[in-house]
């Protein structure tokens, strides 16, 4: 696949990333550390570079445990994104001296002395006007500092992104659940982010397991009508030799305006499965029968954070 830019960064990176969320365990189930290691160490041999983390996944757990697999891997062979804001469920903190502390521990825990991205983690659970004016500009602070290169904002409802992009000198935005089989709404904010050139980042192609051949997790927020049709979509696809999973990578990944899709996982086959799908050419015949099932739940979202925000 081609590379793509990554906005303004200058970065041109491969349209698939790595989401290293899984491997921190937790929702995600238990991780063999062994096994996480290596996923890294094959996303970087398949030509991925950049990962995406959080001290927030695995409540630490996945910085620690991609430290250790980078710890020997050169500096100059991957793309490395953290976060700040939140720590837990229900732990938000987004204040400047938060910010500045937890982007010390992460550089800490992931053995490196700067990453090239660090993002305000999931905006819509913080007081924005304090995220304009407090947490960005101590995150463009650590930039010139040099632990940072590029400033980004995270999160769910597309409403936030697009204030913070308005009101903030920020350089990518990272959206998830918003460009999948069944949700599309990242398509109307695209000229906005474009038009500031922001390095566009897709994350939860399968819409955070609602597309999973094997079902959707029970934490999961989507209306019961919106998870009892996506299963009902996965036993069609099945039935006709395929897997909704597959289509749902494959069509991620086909916009040229999105730079990259974050897939997260903590299981190397899977790994090379996910990359292996996203070799093949999609099958249109059965994408079109797939967004014809889904078509009574399109684009339909829910609210996460604040209400105001959303």
């Amino acid at each position: 696949m081609e590379q793509r830019n990554l906005g303004k960064t200058g970065l041109s990176i491969y349209p698939i990333a790595l989401g290293a969320s899984a491997l921190g365990g937790g929702v995600f189930g238990d991780v063999d550390e062994l096994d996480a290691v290596r996923t890294v160490h094959l996303a970087l041999d398949l030509g991925v570079q950049l990962i995406d983390v959080s001290p927030f996944y695995g409540a630490t757990r996945a910085e620690a445990v991609l430290g250790k697999a980078l710890r020997d891997v050169p500096r100059d062979r991957y793309i490395l994104a953290t976060k700040v804001g939140r720590y837990g469920d229900e732990d938000f903190e987004f204040s400047a001296e938060r910010a500045r502390r937890s982007v010390e521990e992460s550089l800490r825990r992931l053995g490196v002395d700067y990453v090239d991205l660090i993002q305000a983690h999931d905006v819509e659970y913080g007081d924005l006007h304090q995220i304009e004016t407090e947490t960005i500009p101590a995150l463009h602070d650590i930039v010139r500092e040099g632990k940072a290169r590029f400033v980004g904002v995270t999160g769910y409802p597309l409403k936030a992104l697009s204030a913070l992009a308005r009101l903030t000198e920020v350089d990518t935005v990272l959206s998830y659940n918003h460009y999948s089989l069944n949700d599309t709404t990242l398509l109307s904010a695209l000229p906005e982010f474009q038009a500031k050139n922001l390095g566009i980042i897709n994350a939860a192609p399968l819409s955070q397991g609602l597309l999973n051949d094997s079902g959707t997790p029970s934490w999961h927020p989507a209306p019961a009508d919106i998870k009892a049709l996506c299963a009902d979509t996965a036993r069609f696809v099945r039935a006709r030799g395929s897997s909704l999973s597959k289509l749902a990578i494959q069509f991620s990944i086909q916009n040229p305006a999105i730079a990259t899709t974050l897939i997260g996982t903590a299981i190397p086959a899977e790994l090379e499965r996910n990359m292996r799908w996203a070799d093949e050419p999609i099958d249109e015949e059965l994408l079109h029968a797939v967004q014809q099932r889904l078509a009574p739940v399109k684009d339909i979202t829910w609210t996460t954070g604040r209400p105001e925000n959303n």
